[in-house]
């Protein structure tokens, strides 16, 4: 992460910070009204490939003793109904502004993985964790919608692993490594726009510029 980069994610969260910790306290209490203790939920997740950090969310399923793997079909019915409202909003991201100010990930970046699929993929999380992760980015935009659909299709965990490994972390380490290439401020203040919009049903960015999708392969 450059030192401008890094600048513009503490000069940014500590904009947001105020309004962000005073719907972040609504959230929690309504959420704990609701469907109870706990609120938050962290998840180990890979800053580098030998860095571990706990990445924060506010909960969204039933709580289970052994929970691995990313969210599919499998997982559909922990799913609770608050869940729903804040996934789709991806206000259950809001406390990855703590992440965002201890340094762990960035505004934009590749979103981070699991531990698991690391271990899996050294070599393609040698390169895509290059750039330091963030809460959104090119492959969230671009490729999260189809992922998605591809999960949901899923009845068990490990029919959820399998297309995950097969058809998902390829293609968005594709679509990371095009963001590594071109990144700029431009385009990360184009990428928070976007997912701003996106948020409200205003904008989506199905596919990648023309021009852009030779540079995965150099």
């Amino acid at each position: 992460m450059t030192p401008i980069k890094r600048l513009f994610d503490l000069l940014f969260a500590c904009v947001l910070a105020p309004g962000a910790a005073a719907l972040m306290v609504f959230l929690a209490c309504w959420l704990w009204v609701r469907q109870g203790r706990p609120v938050f939920f962290g998840s180990e997740r890979m800053r580098s490939v030998t860095q571990p950090f706990t990445l924060w969310k506010l909960r969204s399923m039933t709580v289970v003793a052994t929970d691995s793997g990313v969210s599919g079909g499998d997982k559909a019915a922990r799913v609770t109904p608050v869940g729903r409202v804040l996934r789709h909003t991806r206000l259950d991201e809001l406390p990855q502004l703590f992440n965002i100010l201890r340094g762990d990930i960035s505004f934009v970046g590749p979103r981070p993985p699991l531990r698991q699929y690391v271990e899996r993929c050294p070599e393609i999380y040698a390169q895509v964790l290059r750039s330091r992760p963030g809460v959104t980015g090119l492959a969230t935009l671009v490729f999260a919608s189809h992922e998605q659909r591809l999960l949901a299709r899923a009845r068990t965990p490990e029919e959820t692993d399998a297309i995950y490994v097969r058809l998902c972390i390829p293609r968005k380490a594709q679509i990371d490594l095009i963001y590594q290439r071109r990144r700029t401020m431009r385009l990360d203040l184009w990428l928070i726009t976007l997912t701003v919009a996106r948020v409200f049903g205003y904008a989506r960015m199905r596919r990648l510029p023309r021009d852009w999708k030779g540079l995965a392969r150099k």
